[in-house]
């Protein structure tokens, strides 16, 4: 198998052969008069290098700091996003995506419930000339997974207890909670436990930021690159 379709992930090799399958149409319809130019050297080189998405962690830390240079695009339907939205985020829906209504000057990170339509619709953005747009990985689910209920390390050392102290407080920040760590390895089945109480939806809106802010006393600011 080449290097770059190793690199590939799940999502990106389904929404690839999604489009190859007419996916491209779906959007089409909406947009018939727009023309897709797909260069597919550039795009299978952005994702050998993982540099056409953004990590749940990364997306937190901009979120946390406030930064304003980029915009977050929910794509899934009205109900999905009125029921629970990564906050700062925008909804524009999927069939609406290609409608000119996105700058392509902006910088854009485009999610849904997984990675699958958000990466159909980083391509159809691509091959219209957009060339700043990214997807949250593995979408909300891996932002469920990995910043409003991050689970406990099994076997914490010094430093993965201090890697979950600072997850706790970033899921605490976004009204998450952590999850204690399943035993694994182990050939007898963990002793059974009392089911825990709901966990309540997090807020929409974005909450303020504590004193001090989540990672504490921030470090000497460096230059960053673009």
């Amino acid at each position: 198998m080449s290097s770059w379709a190793a690199n590939l992930t799940l999502n990106h090799k389904l929404g690839l052969v999604a489009l190859a399958l007419g996916g491209v149409a779906v959007l089409s319809r909406v947009a018939p008069e727009r023309t897709l130019t797909l260069n597919a050297k550039e795009l299978l080189t952005r994702i050998e290098r993982q540099d056409d998405h953004v990590t749940p962690a990364e997306l937190a830390t901009w979120i946390i700091e406030g930064r304003t240079d980029y915009r977050l695009i929910d794509i899934r339907d009205a109900a999905a996003f009125a029921a629970y939205h990564i906050p700062t985020a925008e909804h524009v829906p999927l069939s609406e995506v290609a409608d000119g209504g996105l700058a392509r000057t902006d910088k854009l990170v485009l999610y849904g419930d997984g990675g699958i339509h958000a990466a159909q619709a980083q391509i159809v953005l691509g091959g219209m000339g957009y060339r700043r747009v990214y997807t949250l990985r593995e979408g909300l689910d891996a932002w469920k997974d990995e910043v409003l209920y991050p689970s406990g390390p099994e076997h914490p050392d010094a430093e993965h207890a201090a890697r979950f102290e600072r997850a706790v407080r970033v899921a605490r920040f976004f009204g998450g909670q952590p999850r204690a760590a399943t035993p694994a390895g182990t050939s007898a089945p963990a002793a059974p436990v009392a089911a825990p109480e709901p966990v309540p939806p997090p807020p929409v809106s974005t909450p303020a930021l504590p004193a001090g802010g989540v990672f504490g006393a921030p470090p000497a600011k460096k230059k960053e690159g673009c």
